[in-house]
């Protein structure tokens, strides 16, 4: 374990979209993803709802893949697949529920306890949604609400209006969302979970092109992997290295090749810093990088 300072870092937005059939929630994500990139040719929507991303249309060339009625959580980790090897920068997943109602009815048809078999279940959910979050891509979801009706007076009268209540998915799944808004039958909406700080406890709104706007700008005030590169091809000594491997734990999956490169064309020119060498060998090692480059090997040999 090592102490760093805190920093903001780049993101993609991982949010959530929740309401009622009718709500607009899938209009509405459309037009937000279209704020975050200002290109409808890299949004696509991973479509369960029968095309109905379709009837959009007239908005822009926005992609549709539809899961053709395999709602498992691997066919939607495969469509985030398809999405990303597309060169898409925004997935929207409309919606979210059918996953968890067929992993409902998977446990319902399961033999044996019940208990015991939500062992087989929990898995799958829980890798779909680490592939969510770990995705390069701003992925919108939207997830449909049980429903209800209540009475509200308009004009003297008791009027019926649809309201949403829980979402349709596994409990806590609010948790996994930076951002998570509520719907309502007049497409106002909420924040029930905020993290930029841009929402919460803001007056209801409607969310349009500038919605987007607003959350990419919190998403790029930080800092960004390309800028994390450039320190390390800049740094002219390994302490320094050393330094910017420490201060950026997050990036390691992304940047060990960088670090290691770096290191090795340090070594060349400069032989008297084998120890903080092999120091930094040690911390790229023991963060699941086999591939280290023992100090003064050549970057372009094999390494061991």
């Amino acid at each position: 374990m090592q102490l760093r300072q805190s920093s903001k870092k780049q993101a993609k937005i991982k949010m959530a979209i929740q309401g009622c059939a009718g709500s607009g929630k899938t209009y509405s994500s459309l037009l937000l993803a279209y704020g975050l990139i200002r290109d409808w040719s890299r949004i696509v929507v991973i479509d369960s709802e029968n095309n109905s991303a379709d009837l959009y249309a007239h908005l822009g060339n926005y992609n549709v893949l539809s899961l053709q009625n395999n709602y498992s959580p691997e066919n939607y980790m495969e469509a985030i697949e398809i999405c990303e090897k597309a060169g898409m920068e925004v997935i929207i997943i409309d919606s979210m529920s059918q996953c968890w109602d067929f992993l409902l009815d998977c446990h319902a048809n399961m033999q044996g306890n019940s208990f015991t078999n939500w062992g087989k279940i929990t898995p799958r959910q829980t890798a779909f949604i680490q592939k969510l979050l770990q995705s390069n891509c701003h992925i919108i979801s939207t997830l449909r609400t049980k429903q209800d009706y209540v009475l509200n007076e308009k004009n003297g009268k008791l009027v019926p209006e649809k309201v949403g209540l829980k979402a349709v998915m596994r409990d806590g799944i609010d948790y996994e969302f930076t951002i998570v808004f509520d719907i309502d039958m007049k497409h106002h909406v909420t924040a029930s979970k905020d993290r930029t700080g841009l929402f919460m406890g803001k007056a209801e709104f409607k969310i349009d092109a500038s919605t987007g706007g607003k959350i990419l700008e919190w998403c790029n005030d930080g800092v960004s992997i390309d800028r994390v590169k450039e320190q390390i091809h800049s740094s002219r000594s390994v302490e320094e290295l050393n330094g910017i491997y420490h201060r950026y734990p997050e990036w390691y999956p992304f940047l060990s090749a960088d670090f290691i490169n770096r290191k090795s064309s340090l070594a060349a020119t400069c032989q008297p810093v084998n120890n903080s060498l092999s120091n930094l060998n040690q911390n790229i090692s023991s963060n699941g990088n086999s591939n280290a480059i023992k100090p003064g090997q050549d970057k372009a040999s094999p390494a061991i």
